[in-house]
């Protein structure tokens, strides 16, 4: 059979006329691009030049090229792709750069540029311009070579290549198949032979969607329809936009709910990829920096493999969960204080993870070694292309641009493409998104390099975008023989109106298509079963879901608001476990927030990453950590009630030391300007707490962050009783345990002064109970008492730093009294099942708010606070405590 060439433009048409030889048998078929042809025709091993060795020849020859005015910049992110993009628009063009390098010292660059990259470049690869003179040369070749030429959905050709193709049109039968679409007026007069046909005359329909993720919602619905009705196969439909960047996320979300072939024409990123997500995580550690989190993710992706093979399952679990751990020094203490027992095999891993943390360590500086150390296979190739499309320091975000061929095949699938893809390669059925005022036409851009008032943009790229996409747009309204529908959105992302495209004149109205419409024919079983509340309703978690929600609205109490079966054994294990002043303070004024913590085993959760400054616990802790600290110190020189104020200032100075060098090694710190007046602020408020002037007890020793009740010893300081006792509050069935702030005994310890540190503001009356929220110290005097003997008269005080002020309780013992009859009604009420919100449900500091109904401070909870107070009866009197 007669040789023939195929001319084309793409990947899909490539492949569709591959398919169609192979399925009639057609032999000595060839399909190529023009610039291949040249390469061809050329011989000797010619080859185009390739977009990633221009990258890597561009990366090697920067640093040592003096670019003139571009010098400046060479070294900066993006500048390979830019000097790459550029030297392809010039090579298109046909502009010599040498010769014009007098007209301007950008040109001068790029010329300098042009030939420093040539020099490091393969021989066998030639510019556009130098493979069309040896091609030129060779003319008397190309019917041997090429048979017949049939140039197949090509509008225009770039400048470089038309006086080759004039040159092969009169050496062999070049046929250019328009068929209806424009043919460029470059070609009268040449012995091309053009072959036209008329347009099509497909059903034009226009919508109009909510926004970009609708549309493409819309566009499988659409091609589903066709499948399903027999109207369509799959190779028969289409789905395009000028520029399908833009909706690549949503359609491979969507594509795995729809669960339809759909194939990306245009490649997908690699980030979307199980590889290109684990070469992200190491780019991410070495631009950024190591932390627990960016560790996790890297383990998990490389879990069992490279270093991390050498590691036990579960190893992740060393790592205390609110360190940032953020740098190698930190690592260096978490390995150093590590136990055999820590490790999930009983075996000392220290070393193998020590070797990941210093390798990681290396940075951008050595990211090919380390990526070879840790990556292989797909992850490794993408690695390497990474490094050589940009600089290292920015190999993150060149990843996350970098993209691969789609594996679901384009010839059976619905394709999902670029316009200038679809113009030249036809389906039947097409879908047309994005046509708006911005998105298509797209606008027409300066070069970053060669700027308009440099080489103007007509010359520089005489084949314009914005041209391209009007010309491809008129060529797929001709070229559709079905169907053809005109999509846009009427907001974007962020909610803004957008315009309409002015290729949309002149066609039919856009039907306006509403978001939660009933569609005709369901996208996936989650769209089906949202078009059909009857089939959706049948669902036994939706018909929870329905009765939740009806029960939420009711002014009511319901079994969707906290009402469980007496004594239930979770509830019941909940109220047997040791209590914390916190945890009981939440039983009396949040019983569904007790019974999610401590009974479901709900938390919220907590963040490794640097804080911009400290939340209130924190501070908090910060504070009680660095007078910790202090009063130890100052025990062991003489004792904190005759400590002069110098010696209690050295001893803060050496606490926030301490306590400071701990925080940064083991806990989430704000950054360092930051972390520095935090600190400061501490110091002076620890200073205030210590210089407050109580009154000296008769021989007195003070103690901090006393245990009591089972609590394991912060420290190895001195503890005036056996912290394993365990504490019980008669007749209420509570056990309780926890540390007091300060203890401060007489030498007999006959008398106590219990001292609680608060770091907020003191409130402007005095409190007792506070409605349930001030339990600590009521519960560590009753403590004390229980753990020292009936006998020691105890003063409990709430102390304000920040107010230099003290609150002292009065009567003790009556108000552990009426504490423990408002514990005891708390407890008969959640026994009986009565799991309801209280005052502190919904507020600023309720941890647990993301698992109320949404807007519950504004709606839920007022709706529910009385229903709930009248059903706790009792155990809700404590709200209106002093």
């Amino acid at each position: 059979m007669q040789r023939q060439t195929y001319i084309v433009h793409g990947r899909l048409a490539s492949r569709e006329i591959r398919l169609d030889a192979a399925r009639h048998q057609h032999h000595g078929t060839q399909v190529m691009a023009f610039e291949q042809l040249a390469a061809r025709l050329a011989g000797g091993f010619a080859q185009p030049i390739d977009a990633e060795a221009l990258r890597d020849a561009i990366q090697r020859v920067l640093p040592d090229t003096n670019l003139g005015e571009l010098d400046a910049i060479k070294l900066l992110p993006g500048m390979v792709g830019a000097g790459a993009d550029t030297l392809y628009k010039v090579w298109r063009t046909g502009i010599d750069l040498s010769a014009r390098a007098g007209e301007h010292p950008r040109i001068a660059a790029m010329a300098t540029l042009e030939e420093a990259v040539l020099a490091v470049l393969p021989r066998a690869m030639l510019r556009p311009v130098d493979l069309a003179d040896r091609a030129m040369k060779r003319l008397q070749h190309a019917p041997a070579l090429f048979g017949e030429i049939h140039i197949q959905g090509i509008s225009e050709l770039s400048p470089c290549w038309r006086e080759l193709l004039s040159a092969l049109a009169d050496t062999l039968p070049v046929r250019w198949n328009a068929g209806p679409r424009s043919v460029p007026a470059w070609l009268d007069g040449s012995a091309v032979e053009i072959v036209r046909s008329g347009p099509t005359t497909p059903l034009i329909e226009a919508a109009s969607a909510a926004n970009g993720y609708h549309e493409a919602i819309e566009a499988l619905r659409w091609a589903r329809e066709l499948i399903a009705s027999g109207a369509a196969k799959p190779s028969e439909i289409a789905i395009a936009a000028a520029a399908p960047a833009a909706y690549d996320d949503e359609f491979m979300a969507l594509r795995a709910d729809a669960n339809i072939d759909l194939h990306f024409v245009h490649s997908i990123r690699v980030v979307m990829t199980r590889d290109g997500q684990t070469a992200a995580a190491l780019a991410d550690i070495l631009v950024r920096g190591i932390s627990q989190t960016r560790l996790r993710r890297l383990a998990t992706l490389l879990a069992g493999t490279g270093l991390f093979k050498a590691l036990p399952d579960e190893w992740q679990r060393i790592m205390p969960p609110e360190a940032p751990l953020s740098s190698p020094d930190a690592w260096a203490r978490l390995l150093g204080g590590l136990t055999v027992d820590r490790w999930p095999d009983g075996t000392d891993h220290a070393s193998e993870l020590r070797t990941i943390i210093d390798t990681l360590a290396g940075g951008v500086a050595h990211a090919e070694a380390i990526g070879r150390a840790f990556l292989s296979s797909g992850a490794w190739r993408i690695w390497q292309k990474a490094l050589l499309a940009g600089s290292p320091a920015a190999i993150d975000v060149t990843i996350d641009g970098l993209r691969q061929e789609d594996a679901c095949e384009a010839c059976v699938s619905v394709a999902w493409m670029p316009a200038s893809a679809l113009a030249a390669s036809p389906r039947k059925f097409v879908r047309l998104l994005g046509l708006t005022s911005t998105g298509w036409p797209r606008r027409i851009s300066e070069d970053r390099l060669l700027s308009d008032h440099i080489i103007p943009t007509a010359e520089l790229d005489p084949l314009p975008v914005t041209a391209a996409d009007r010309r491809d747009f008129e060529t797929i309204l001709r070229t559709t023989s079905a169907q053809v529908v005109l999509s846009r959105p009427r907001r974007d992302g962020e909610g803004r109106l957008l315009g309409k495209s002015p290729l949309l004149r002149g066609q039919p109205e856009a039907r306006y298509v509403r978001r939660n419409r009933r569609p005709a024919h369901a996208m996936s079983e989650t769209d089906r079963l949202l078009a059909r509340p009857i089939d959706f309703g049948a669902y036994l978690q939706a018909a929870s879901a329905a009765a939740c929600w009806q029960d939420w609205q009711r002014p009511t109490v319901t079994a969707h608001d906290g009402l469980v079966r007496a004594d239930h054994p979770a509830v019941l294990a909940a109220l047997e476990r040791v209590q914390s002043a916190s945890s009981l303070a939440k039983l009396l004024r949040n019983p569904l927030g007790f019974a999610w913590t401590y009974a479901l085993g709900i938390r919220a959760p907590e963040s490794a990453e640097e804080a911009l400054v400290l939340d209130a616990r924190q501070s908090g802790i910060l504070l009680h950590d660095t007078l910790d600290h202090a009063v130890r110190l100052l025990e062991t020189e003489g004792g904190l009630a005759v400590a002069r104020p110098d010696q209690v200032i050295a001893a803060i100075e050496a606490a926030a030391t301490a306590v400071t060098s701990r925080w940064q090694g083991e806990q989430a710190v704000p950054p360092l300007v930051v972390w520095r007046r935090t600190i400061e602020e501490a110091k002076q408020t620890a200073l205030n707490a210590l210089q407050h002037p109580e009154p000296s007890l008769s021989d007195q020793k003070s103690y901090t962050e006393v245990p009591f009740g089972g609590q394991a010893a912060k420290s190895d300081g001195a503890i005036p009783w056996d912290p394993a006792m365990i504490v019980e509050i008669a007749d209420t069935g509570f056990k309780i345990s926890g540390y007091i702030d300060r203890l401060d005994l007489t030498g007999d310890a006959a008398k106590a002064r219990v001292i609680d540190y608060k770091g907020g503001r003191m409130p402007p009356r005095p409190v007792i109970l506070q409605g349930g929220k001030e339990l600590q110290r009521c519960l560590y005097a009753y403590a004390v008492k229980a753990l020292l003997g009936e006998g020691v008269e105890i003063d409990a005080a709430l102390l304000y730093p920040r107010d230099t002020e003290a609150r002292h309780l009065d009567a003790p013992a009556e108000v552990l009294e009426e504490l423990a009859e408002h514990l005891r009604a708390a407890r008969a009420s959640l026994l009986a099942g009565r799991a309801l919100i209280g005052p502190d449900n919904g507020g600023d500091y309720d941890d647990l708010s993301f698992a109320l109904p949404a807007n519950a401070p504004n709606g839920y909870c007022p709706r529910k606070i009385e229903p709930a107070r009248a059903a706790l009866g009792d155990a809700a009197l404590v709200w209106e405590a002093i």
